[in-house]
């Protein structure tokens, strides 16, 4: 596995966005039998994201680590949670989940700009995706804003394909900004499969469309620290996680969400 190196930290912890090179590139055969299986057996998840008349496909589905075995192989035997609790300067890294996206050849729909965040019911400062590429990525890469971690306030959660927001607080969030336009410090990598992009869960992310004649699979884990706690959000969540019976403050429950390295 790459070494996580002090300046890889002091850059998580200064952009909220890392690269690191290499860190999966022994399990991407493993990773690539994992998503063509979630792509033919798709769970309660799963979405198309193209509206009618759009070309190409773009899937995506998550929480499937526990019926994916190709999954659950990787993200035990890896390393990459110690990889992760490195850069989130955290003495464990608990599993929040798993997620998979596809873009097919001539799918010109880009991943909207977003923070993972507001969807979701835990808050902390040590949090941490990593997006790994399955296959080379040149033109259909992540994207993100460098230090949006650190803003006021988060960015408006909205449904990817009906682009409706779905809380009903929105003075508590600021409107989806256009980082090309706004001329944002936005960082983007030519990756190869097997590199992984770390990004703090406050960050402002998107991705290009995969115009190309390749495909662009990718897999995503989420991993919190030892500071995330759960947090009552105004609606559903996405994942949904229903009957988790947590309370504000609590820490995830283990049994769902099991701590996959303790220093």
């Amino acid at each position: 596995m790459t070494d996580i190196t002090p300046d890889m930290v002091e850059t998580y912890a200064r952009d909220g966005v890392v690269l690191v090179r290499g860190l999966l590139a022994d399990h991407v055969e493993t990773l690539r039998a994992g998503v063509e299986r979630n792509m033919g057996e798709p769970g309660p998840y799963a979405a198309e994201n193209l509206k009618e008349g759009e070309a190409g496909r773009f899937f995506d589905d998550y929480c499937n680590w526990q019926r994916i075995p190709e999954f659950e192989q990787v993200i035990r035997e890896s390393g990459i949670a110690e990889a992760g609790a490195t850069l989130m300067r955290s003495k464990t890294a608990q599993l929040f989940h798993d997620h998979v996206l596809v873009k097919e050849p001539g799918t010109s729909k880009p991943t909207p700009w977003h923070q993972d965040s507001p969807y979701y019911f835990v808050e902390g400062e040590q949090t941490l995706s990593f997006w790994v590429p399955l296959d080379p990525v040149r033109e259909a890469s992540l994207r993100c804003v460098t230090g949006s971690h650190k803003w006021p306030k988060p960015v408006l959660p909205t449904r990817w394909l009906s682009e409706e927001d779905f809380y009903p607080d929105t003075d508590a969030y600021i409107p989806v900004p256009d980082p090309d336009a706004e001329r944002m410090d936005i960082v983007e990598y030519e990756m190869e499969p097997g590199d992984a992009v770390a990004f703090d869960f406050r960050i402002l992310h998107g991705a290009r469309g995969n115009e190309t004649t390749s495909r662009r699979r990718a897999f995503s884990l989420r991993l919190v620290g030892d500071d995330a706690r759960y947090v009552e959000r105004p609606g559903r969540t996405s994942p949904p996680f229903p009957g988790h019976e947590m309370t504000q403050g609590q820490r995830l429950r283990e049994d769902w969400f099991p701590t996959l390295y303790r220093a």
